[in-house]
């Protein structure tokens, strides 16, 4: 527990310095659901929707910063030490690699969790939001959505060779989940054919998950999202812990 602690500590120090998840995991949310407050406020989200816009960006919104911390920052600092040599260092003392992935999630865990307390303070204070669901069910979604899209950024930068390789996967995998997941356009206005290729990203299957837990509605019509988002979080931890690279 004291080498997780002095580890977290001075990773938090150095991912604060750097800035680049503040500005993309914190600012970039609050920022994307402010816009969606004063354009569209709560109008529809489409025809026949019986949930507002801002009801849909609010979750989405929430996964941005997943999406930004797991899929882009974890992975690349995990390729970024193993490029520079640090991890070769790591494997010559007790340290596990499991216990070097945690600490990395931990760190961008921490930067979701403030994220998702500052959209949603936003929202109540300036567009009078008005959280429907059961905040229980919402925040054990949430932290599903955490574990599973973190263990895809914990594959990518356990097993990629350098830093390199790993950035092209994390812009493969992050740029095509934010566009097309639902984070940024509602699922529900997509072509029918987009609609079949967005539901093979796992991002997808977390923001049906977290809005049909923020609405309110049925957990039990969420099977699929459930079990896909179990299923990525299982195989991906899986693989990454068993082809993790030291150099």
């Amino acid at each position: 527990m004291k080498t997780y602690k002095t580890m977290l500590k001075n990773e938090l120090k150095i991912s604060l310095r750097g800035m680049d998840m503040v500005i993309f995991a914190i600012c970039v949310p609050v920022v994307a659901l402010a816009l969606i407050g004063i354009l569209y406020g709560n109008k529809p989200a489409f025809s026949g929707a019986e949930f507002t816009f801002l009801e849909q960006s609010f979750g989405a919104a929430a996964t941005i910063s997943i999406c930004a911390g797991g899929v882009m920052g974890l992975p690349l600092v995990v390729s970024d030490y193993r490029n520079k040599g640090i991890l070769k260092r790591y494997k010559v003392t007790p340290v596990h690699p499991s216990m070097i992935l945690l600490v990395q999630v931990t760190v961008y865990t921490l930067y979701a969790i403030t994220s998702l307390l500052l959209l949603y303070a936003e929202a109540v204070l300036f567009f009078g939001y008005q959280f429907r669901g059961n905040i229980i069910s919402f925040l054990g979604c949430y932290l599903l959505v955490i574990v599973s899209t973190f263990s895809i950024g914990m594959m990518v930068g356990g097993i990629a060779p350098n830093a390199k390789i790993a950035s092209v996967i994390a812009s493969l995998l992050y740029f095509p989940m934010l566009i097309f997941s639902g984070a940024t356009l509602p699922y529900e206005v997509m072509p029918g054919a987009l609609q079949k290729a967005a539901n093979l990203l796992p991002l997808t299957q977390g923001i049906k998950l977290l809005k049909a837990a923020s609405l309110g509605e049925f957990l039990g019509s969420t099977a699929v999202p459930v079990i896909s988002t179990i299923c990525v979080a299982v195989v991906c931890s899986l693989i990454a812990l068993r082809f993790f690279k030291w150099e």
